[in-house]
């Protein structure tokens, strides 16, 4: 009789958290239901210039690390594959659609050490920062991490994805007789 007090009250206050993060992750995903993971994938992405498998870990708002957003198909940690492509990157989640980043997306590749529910030791997590296409102007900006499995593959990635976003960011060359 003495322990039936202690673990009905234990019991209360785990269903209460559990209710409570019930309920917060359904607020999150309203919140975020309008959102959509990637573009569509095109029917030539060109050539592969790099890959690797990965653990993806979330995808935040960016500059926001601890702020997880409940995109389908990007909301839970998930083992992926990485391809780097001509045309932009192709995120292939086990369980999930594969999601395409195209090359003019994407803003940065970093290091990071921190998401949200991840710390590793420096520069332990490959951090993506992109725009969704969420058809407003302004593209909601976000950053996605990945923990490159192989380390060999991971300056390979970096290098390739630094590659085809500088070759979208810049101008088409003009040829001086046409101006």
């Amino acid at each position: 009789m003495d322990r039936t007090i202690p673990a009905v009250i234990t019991a209360l206050v785990l269903l209460g958290v559990l209710i409570l993060m019930w309920r917060s992750w359904r607020k999150r995903s309203r919140r975020d239901a309008t959102l959509s993971a990637g573009y569509p994938l095109p029917e030539s992405a060109g050539v592969t210039l790099a890959g690797a498998e990965a653990y993806y870990v979330a995808t935040t708002p960016r500059d926001a690390p601890l702020e997880r957003l409940a995109i389908a198909g990007l909301g839970f940690r998930a083992r992926a594959a990485l391809m780097v492509t001509e045309a932009g990157i192709i995120l292939d989640l086990d369980g999930n659609e594969p999601v395409f980043v195209p090359a003019g997306a994407i803003d940065a590749v970093g290091a990071a050490r921190v998401a949200i529910d991840r710390a590793v030791e420096t520069d332990g997590l490959l951090r993506l920062s992109w725009r969704l296409a969420t058809g407003t102007p302004d593209r909601r900006a976000v950053d996605s991490f990945f923990r490159i499995i192989d380390p060999n593959d991971r300056a390979r990635l970096v290098d390739s994805i630094r590659t085809i976003a500088v070759t979208a960011a810049a101008p088409a060359h003009q040829d001086e007789s046409e101006a």
